[in-house]
């Protein structure tokens, strides 16, 4: 078979060589662990900047809660705070402040006391949103939520579907608070970059 190459023109043998090499990156790229891609590749316009207002619904009492405790603190822990409690939430998002209004999605995922001395929870949570142009969208919260200060700031630090690359931050108003049930009311104001 050697002897056959060798026989070969020269000008055939470069030309077998040349094509066969046009394939070997092709085999290659699928052994890449990463690539640089353009934005028009992966169909990204313009980046535009979106605000959205809603209202939270943390309903923690009743037959129907929509925040349940699925993890408590140690019984050797004193804290005033209520430190290493956890909720699972799927609470309603609506246009207004008042549960008969228009739902708009829900926040799901989960919140808990991170803070020993002062009550501050860490938020971990998906606004997945079910109506209008955002329908089937989500957008995710990472963060702080010193919740007795009178405006809260919390990042967005990414999102799915129109929110794709999306990042901003949300600010948390509580709008009511009821004592006896634990029940709470929550206005956002999101900001968020997407393209």
């Amino acid at each position: 078979m050697a002897n056959t190459f060798l026989k070969l023109k020269p000008t055939i043998f470069f030309t077998i060589l040349l094509l066969s090499s046009n394939f070997i990156p092709i085999i290659k790229s699928h052994d890449q662990f990463s690539r640089k891609l353009t934005k028009t590749e992966m169909g990204l316009k313009r980046e535009k900047l979106s605000h959205l207002h809603f209202y939270f619904h943390d309903i923690v009492s009743g037959r129907n809660p929509t925040a349940v405790r699925v993890a408590g603190a140690a019984t050797t822990n004193s804290s005033a705070t209520g430190f290493g409690f956890m909720v699972m939430i799927d609470d309603p998002l609506t246009l207004g402040p008042h549960m008969g209004s228009k739902i708009v999605g829900r926040a799901q995922g989960i919140y808990g006391s991170a803070d020993l001395t002062n009550v501050g929870l860490l938020m971990a949570m998906n606004f997945v949103f079910t109506e209008g142009k955002f329908n089937g969208s989500t957008l995710s919260v990472l963060g702080r939520n010193a919740v007795f200060s009178a405006v809260r700031e919390m990042p967005i630090v990414g999102g799915s579907g129109v929110f794709r690359f999306g990042r901003g931050y949300a600010e948390a108003r509580t709008h009511e608070f009821n004592l006896k049930t634990g029940d709470a009311v929550v206005e956002y104001n999101v900001y968020v970059f997407h393209y």
